[in-house]
């Protein structure tokens, strides 16, 4: 599977900062030193409804940090998946009478054409769950024959006591865990399960439904966590620097998806940090497939709004904050990238040097975008407001803007 064309990343004088980042698991912030290659791992969509303004705020904060990354002259390794079969791409297929395989590649063109237009950063391995099978099937053998899983009426679980870190990323107790398991697609009330909480790794072939040759699991299809595990491990290792997702993804996504890679080596930890972005609303609800309450970014880019004002409306927002879309929100974006491009457009202005120095200020201290934006405005005030002679100003605001934010003006 390919992902999306780059834009270009413009260099800026001097070098950036070291990322300090809130890690769920620690509970707190902590400062990431990579190494030369910096490695990310954010999970991708279930094309069953591309690209809704809550996807994008979270790949939005996933783009900020292999920005910032990128201005410390880091190289980035960043991996994305597409669950590209899952129950929930079933049931839309078979409620709107479509080819499951054909609406997963019209979604995921779809989230492509997105992700371009708003100038995401695109992963170097963009993998999709169907062509990850091949490598998922001989994990599955080997927790199910290291006595980490087990077999119900053919189907293959993971149990949780094989990882004496589990829980260690949500610090969820067991009801809880037990309740937003049921919600987010597992099934603790099944009979004949070692604990409730154990999820599925390979489902067994059921009537109508796609399947592939498992080998010695039999015909059938992966679990949702172990397909991210595969992924991850193949391209990036044990003890990456970056797990990221919406909060939503805590648990049971990332919570399962630790311990199956932390019993699969025996080793600690998957990921030296888990990131989680918040959850944007609508009409006072989070935004979600299930409910409908959704903005597309397609359909706000079809109806002319610039791509750039939708990136600024979702970088006036804290990664980790939950926040509401509103007409306003994205007025006040509108208005914003009007303001700054006619600062850029005037032939010279006021030094910005400082404004370069702000901005990777804000985005090392955990993604600060709204401090970012602040910054920028205040540049651009006193460059409204006074007769600069700095002919360079203008075009290193605009290449300062790029290069960190993403915006092009």
């Amino acid at each position: 599977m390919h992902a999306w064309p780059a834009s270009e990343v413009p260099a800026l004088p001097g070098k950036g900062r070291d990322l300090q980042i809130h890690d769920t698991a620690t509970q707190g912030k902590i400062t990431l030193d990579p190494g030369p290659v910096a490695r990310i791992y954010v999970c991708g969509i279930t094309p069953y409804d591309a690209t809704h303004i809550g996807h994008a705020a979270t790949y939005n904060a996933f783009d900020l940090v292999q920005r910032v990354w990128l201005d410390t002259k880091r190289q980035v390794h960043y991996v994305q998946n597409v669950t590209d079969v899952d129950d929930p791409l079933l049931e839309r297929a078979q409620r709107d009478g479509h080819d499951w395989t054909e609406l997963a590649e019209r979604e995921t063109a779809l989230f492509r054409e997105d992700m371009t237009a708003l100038r995401m950063l695109p992963p170097q391995h963009y993998i999709g769950a169907v062509e990850a099978i091949p490598g998922i099937v001989p994990l599955v053998e080997r927790l199910r024959d290291a006595g980490a899983a087990y077999e119900l009426d053919g189907d293959i679980y993971f149990s949780v006591e094989a990882d004496p870190h589990f829980g260690g990323v949500s610090h969820l107790d067991a009801e809880a865990m037990r309740l937003l398991s049921a919600e987010r697609g597992g099934d603790p009330d099944r009979a004949g399960k070692k604990n409730p909480l154990d999820p599925m790794l390979w489902m067994a072939a059921r009537p109508g439904e796609p399947s592939w040759d498992g080998g010695s699991l039999g015909c059938g299809r992966p679990g949702w966590h172990i397909e991210c595990v595969a992924i991850a491990l193949d391209h990036l290792g044990m003890g990456f620097d970056i797990q990221g997702g919406g909060s939503d993804l805590a648990f049971p996504h990332h919570e399962m998806g630790a311990s199956h890679a932390q019993a699969l080596t025996g080793e600690f930890p998957m990921a030296k940090a888990y990131v989680h972005a918040g959850m944007v609303a609508l009409h006072g609800e989070k935004m979600s497939k299930s409910k409908g309450n959704l903005v597309f970014v397609s359909a706000l880019r079809r109806a002319g709004v610039d791509p750039a004002a939708i990136r600024l409306a979702l970088l006036s927002h804290h990664y980790r904050a939950d926040w509401e879309w509103t007409d306003a929100v994205l007025a006040e974006a509108v208005a914003r990238l009007e303001r700054w491009r006619a600062a850029v457009s005037r032939p010279d202005g006021i030094p910005a040097d400082g404004l370069v120095e702000e901005v990777r200020e804000a985005l090392a201290n955990d993604l600060d975008a709204p401090a970012a934006l602040a910054a920028v405005d205040r540049w651009v005030e006193r460059q409204n407001a006074t007769d600069g002679d700095d002919e360079s100003a203008p075009g290193l605001v605009s290449r300062t803007v790029d290069a960190l934010l993403g915006v092009a003006l």
